[in-house]
């Protein structure tokens, strides 16, 4: 099992933190094609994906320019082109024939989907297009950056308030507030 987190709120932040601790140097947890496939399947993506070095190599280029585009929008920048491009050739992997109707010689009637050509870059369109959907929403969601010094995890603040810190109370607002009280007793 990875050390995967789930705490972004949607796919396409799910894979931006893949790469952990970013404040840091990074961690790269999609390391080989077993990885992305464990990913793709803890992630609800595809039970079935059989993912080489290439998709690896996609996954992580499509993972830098969702977070750069996240940050751009976040900052009412425009957006790189290059991260449009990417973006929106990943999603295209999603478009595959439409269901067809299957009529059984009993007169049950059923329908089908061909099952897609690449399993892991379909997947891996399902990412792309829910960061389609988070970049498009107006207004902008808070899209944010873990306060604690050494996470860097992004996540949607769907908080009343709009003021989350952290990405996960357990972990890291604990480890924050920990840090904080062990600073105010060592003051005194």
């Amino acid at each position: 099992m990875g050390d995967w987190t789930w705490d972004g709120g949607r796919p396409s932040l799910d894979l931006v933190n893949t790469l952990r601790d970013r404040y840091c140097g990074g961690r790269e947890l999609l390391v080989t094609p077993d990885r992305l496939a464990e990913w793709l399947r803890e992630a609800g993506l595809r039970a079935d994906a059989e993912a080489g070095d290439v998709h690896v190599e996609f996954a992580r280029e499509l993972r830098e320019a969702i977070d750069r585009a996240l940050q751009a929008r976040a900052r009412g920048l425009g957006i790189v082109e290059s991260d449009v491009d990417l973006i929106n050739e990943a999603a295209r992997a999603e478009n595959r024939a439409a269901a067809q109707l299957l009529v059984r010689p009993d007169g049950s009637v059923e329908a089908r989907r061909p099952p897609p050509d690449d399993p892991v870059r379909a997947a891996l369109a399902t990412v792309a297009v829910d960061a389609i959907d988070l970049l498009a929403t107006e207004p902008f969601p808070r899209v944010a950056v873990c306060a604690f010094h050494l996470c860097g995890i992004r996540f949607v603040d769907v908080s009343p308030a709009r003021n989350r810190q952290w990405c996960s109370m357990a972990r890291c607002g604990n480890r924050a507030k920990a840090r904080q009280h062990y600073a105010r007793k060592k003051a005194n």
